[in-house]
């Protein structure tokens, strides 16, 4: 299956996102393994990006998904960028194949991190019939 990646742009997660998002990249179903990236800033961003993978930019004005439409971006190659404090450059946005969104709210670097996770974590668990997900 497709192999996921988080990359976050110049964040330190406090240990308690830290230890949630770790449990949550952790616990994914097999052919579903989420590795996490820190990249101290957004220039680095092209190199770091893994071949094959789709961007996928999380921006407050991008698209929602449902979590049926969100479990469907992980059957391709992904990479899901968090932005810094400051969000994510427009060159960033225009290059990804994909913007979407978490909430119309701007969220704290950590908090969305942890959100990110748990949606791969859930999505991940429909696909495989895993009863974690209840519609």
């Amino acid at each position: 299956m497709a192999r996921l990646h988080v990359v976050a742009i110049a964040a330190r997660l406090p240990a308690w996102a830290e230890t949630a998002c770790a449990e949550y990249a952790r616990r994914m179903p097999k052919g579903y393994e989420v590795e996490r990236l820190a990249l101290k800033d957004e220039s680095r961003l092209r190199a770091a990006m893994p071949k094959g993978a789709r961007l996928i930019a999380l921006d407050e004005r991008g698209r929602e998904f449902t979590t049926a439409q969100f479990a469907k971006l992980l059957q391709a190659p992904s990479a899901f960028v968090i932005g810094g404090a400051e969000g994510l450059s427009d060159a960033t946005k225009r290059a990804a194949q994909i913007t979407m969104r978490l909430s119309a709210m701007t969220l704290p670097h950590a908090l969305a991190q942890l959100v990110l996770l748990e949606q791969l974590y859930r999505a991940a668990t429909l696909l495989t019939g895993h009863p974690y997900h209840r519609a």
